[in-house]
């Protein structure tokens, strides 16, 4: 199993290592000189399904008719593999920018196409000035019409069960009255285990849920409760939540 699991890791690897820098060096000098990155997010998006479909990753996407037309949404998502963003943007209608952990903006090539896309290097460690920072950014996203993708667990699931959400994206949410489509997503949790690189081919399955405005809600803690809710009972059995 861990030898396939390799040569479906060293099937995707060159997709990423090869395409990705190529169109860094060609689209976003393009993308500079015509201030507008249209084109790079669908060759990013391109790329990115591209590579776990090399991987044997078949996507199984529902719900799509639950995005809302016309408003800029906050997609909420589970997180139990490396493998979610690069199987959940690209399926995504519109075009969306992500919360994302800040040593990624350091990647040669990949960081800076990701603040040209507004993405949001989020800084780990509760620190509050920082957090106030992502917030905002976030809002700015949002006031242009990006879409925002967000893991309001903060990390991958070690074993693949809902665990308890960070309070950050809620705030958000309330600040901005943005609708929150919340998203369960299975399968990736048995390819791609945390602290591994082998991948298992298999099904990614990803559920979008009902709309859930921030407007119905008091505080964010009843709408932190209710994205949750939302998200565990869409989950297989073995990936919902103990409490």
């Amino acid at each position: 199993m861990l030898q396939s699991g390799m040569f479906a890791t060293l099937k995707l690897l060159p997709v990423y290592l090869t395409l990705g820098p190529l169109a860094g060096l060609l689209w976003i000098p393009y993308t500079l000189i015509v201030q507008d990155i249209a084109l790079l997010y669908r060759v990013a998006m391109w790329i990115a399904n591209a590579g776990v479909r090399a991987a044997g990753i078949r996507i199984e996407v529902t719900g799509l008719e639950h995005v809302p037309v016309g408003r800029a949404c906050i997609f909420m998502s589970n997180h139990v593999s490396n493998l979610d963003p690069p199987v959940e943007l690209p399926v995504l209608p519109g075009r969306s920018s992500v919360m994302l952990k800040n040593e990624l903006m350091s990647i040669p090539i990949l960081g800076r196409a990701m603040r040209m896309g507004d993405f949001i290097p989020v800084e780990r460690g509760g620190k509050r000035d920082a957090a106030q920072a992502s917030v905002l950014a976030a809002g700015k996203a949002l006031a242009k019409g990006l879409n925002i993708l967000v893991y309001p667990e903060g990390t991958r699931s070690k074993d693949g069960r809902l665990q308890a959400f960070k309070k950050g994206p809620f705030y958000l949410a309330m600040e901005t009255g943005a609708p929150i489509v919340p998203i369960a997503i299975s399968g990736t949790e048995a390819m791609m285990r945390k602290g591994s690189w082998a991948i298992i081919p298999g099904t990614a399955r990803v559920e979008l849920l009902p709309v859930i405005e921030p407007s119905q809600f008091a505080t964010r803690e009843e709408l932190l409760r209710a994205v949750r809710e939302e998200i565990a009972e869409a989950l297989p059995e073995e990936m919902r939540p103990l409490d």
